[in-house]
């Protein structure tokens, strides 16, 4: 869906202009890095448009956020200075906030989540700021400052809800259009709580209006189109937390009113599209970029794809590198299914000699990335199979026919989040009939100990028939889970199960009738 830009009201023309030359103004360049533009050699060859990535995962804290928080300690009052700032944060404006408090001689009190990865908080300790580990997640962390910003007398420092944080940001644009060696036709620019793409769209729009600036935002955190869409400022019930550094439920009020009237579009990607541009901006620049930092390369590969130009000049903002090496065990699982070169299929076929061998005939010289077999009964198995090809949008219709054609029943598992995330590891197991299973998926922070605590809180009253977790490095733990509950009584045992979920506070999702479930697991 495309949602297009506002006429710029008159009344706004005096507030972009004056941002505008706050941007133009801001005394940043004794701590943030200029940091270049530039030419994605692969990436362009391969979809015939002039790309160039606008590095700021080079900045000395590998984000962009740097910008923003040291321009807004410069425009602290005498009073304000006497003071020491805090504020909450994950980690990219926590180690912003904290070289730049730093650098100025101020003290930094930061509080971040006790999900927060410990490389992160070790950083942001390297770099001279009190960490105090509050809560399990952002919002929590946040609501923790602002009591300690009123109870000690704190200057608090918004990571992207603050007109010199977002000229600040805005900088970003500045160099770009600067650097570019011709006009750039469409910048494509990270969306979270929309700091970076208020500062840098008012100031493109304003210098460059016909540049077409796109937002890109992961599709289970769209807070951004949710509002544009909306016509106002939405809170989403829940956001996905694979690109956390974009995890935002609300867009700013100030920047909102920014992108409402600067901001030509909003594209949405899938977590298989950002693992896919992390490999992509690798691949061209040899540095490994965080999920939201690969979002905007993200968008700009949806784009052309969607609208098929060709020979346009396309900017994307690598917004930052701040990621726990063990992620990208979970990342490279998915890079090829977001690049459109891998397929995931269940299948079934018969449990006879011989049958393996003919199944991979029909496959024909495909390469075969993942096997994995499950006994069914005496006359059929189930096979959760990956299949390497280079256009899946061509080749998949072809071969699921094929193997229809072959009379193997099939069923495509590509776009099967649980399928992807737990069933590949875990094909195989059966539950007694006396039983009725059912199947949950949840979320919970992730910090040592916290898979035993997941468990001391699910209790002792539901029998678990399955169980699998994955540690993929990030912030949140994925468990799947099943319960066996008793066939008598089994509308009132569903409801106090549910009712125990919501006391418990986890993200939960119920995978019982999931085909890969239905397929391999029961």
């Amino acid at each position: 869906m495309t949602i297009e830009t506002k006429n710029i009201p008159v009344h706004f023309e005096a507030r972009i202009t004056a941002l505008v030359k706050s941007i133009l103004r801001a005394p940043i360049y004794d701590l943030v890095q200029e940091t270049p533009l530039i030419k994605a050699n692969l990436l362009s060859e391969r979809f015939g448009n002039q790309i160039q990535i606008k590095r700021e995962d080079l900045q000395p804290v590998f984000s962009f956020k740097l910008r923003g928080a040291y321009h807004r300690l410069l425009k602290l009052d005498e009073d304000q200075k006497k003071n020491p700032v805090i504020a909450a944060s994950a980690g990219n404006h926590a180690q912003g906030l904290a070289m730049s408090a730093t650098h100025l001689g101020l003290h930094a009190c930061i509080l971040m989540p006790v999900t927060t990865p410990e490389i992160k908080v070790d950083s942001v300790r390297r770099l001279g700021a009190e960490v105090i580990l509050h809560g399990d997640t952002f919002d929590e962390a946040y609501e923790g400052a602002q009591r300690l910003e009123k109870a000690r007398g704190y200057t608090f420092i918004h990571p992207y809800d603050d007109e010199h944080v977002i000229a600040g940001q805005g900088t970003v644009a500045l160099e770009a259009l600067r650097q570019s060696n011709r006009h750039i036709d469409t910048i494509f620019i990270p969306v979270g709580g929309g700091g970076l793409i208020a500062g840098m769209a008012a100031y493109i729009k304003y210098l460059s209006p016909k540049t077409r600036v796109i937002g890109v935002e992961p599709e289970d955190a769209a807070c951004l189109f949710a509002a544009l869409e909306a016509n106002k400022r939405v809170t989403l019930k829940e956001v996905g937390l694979f690109a956390d550094g974009v995890a935002v439920k609300q867009i700013g009020k100030t920047t909102f009113e920014y992108a409402q009237v600067c901001v030509d579009e909003v594209v949405k990607v899938n977590t298989d599209e950002i693992c896919a541009a992390i490999k992509d901006i690798y691949e061209d620049t040899r540095s490994i970029s965080e999920p939201a930092g690969a979002l905007a390369i993200a968008g700009l590969k949806k784009y052309i794809h969607d609208t098929g130009i060709q020979g346009k000049n396309l900017v994307a903002v690598n917004s930052g590198a701040n990621m726990n090496f063990d992620r990208l065990r979970n990342i490279s699982e998915r890079t090829a299914l977001g690049e459109g070169r891998e397929a995931l299929l269940a299948v079934t076929i018969p449990e006879e000699i011989g049958s393996f061998k003919r199944f991979c005939t029909t496959i024909g010289k495909r390469s075969i990335s993942e096997f994995n077999y499950r006994y069914a009964d005496h006359s059929q198995a189930k096979v959760y199979v990956g299949v390497q090809m280079l256009n899946r949008e061509t080749e998949l219709p072809k071969l699921i026919h094929d193997l229809k054609s072959a009379n193997y029943p099939v069923v495509d598992m590509t776009d099967n989040e649980l399928a992807k995330i737990h069933v590949r590891h875990m094909v195989g197991g059966r539950s007694t009939k006396k039983f009725h299973e059912v199947l949950y998926r949840f979320e919970f922070p992730e910090r040592p100990g916290a898979l035993l605590a997941f468990l001391e809180k699910m209790g002792q009253r539901w029998n678990i028939s399955l169980f699998h977790y994955r540690n993929h490095g990030a912030a949140y733990g994925r468990v799947l889970v099943g319960f066996n509950l008793l066939n008598s009584g089994l509308e009132i045992e569903l409801t106090a199960l549910h009712s125990h979920f919501d006391e418990l506070g986890y993200r939960y999702f119920e995978e019982t009738d999931n085909p890969a479930v239905q397929a391999f697991l029961v």
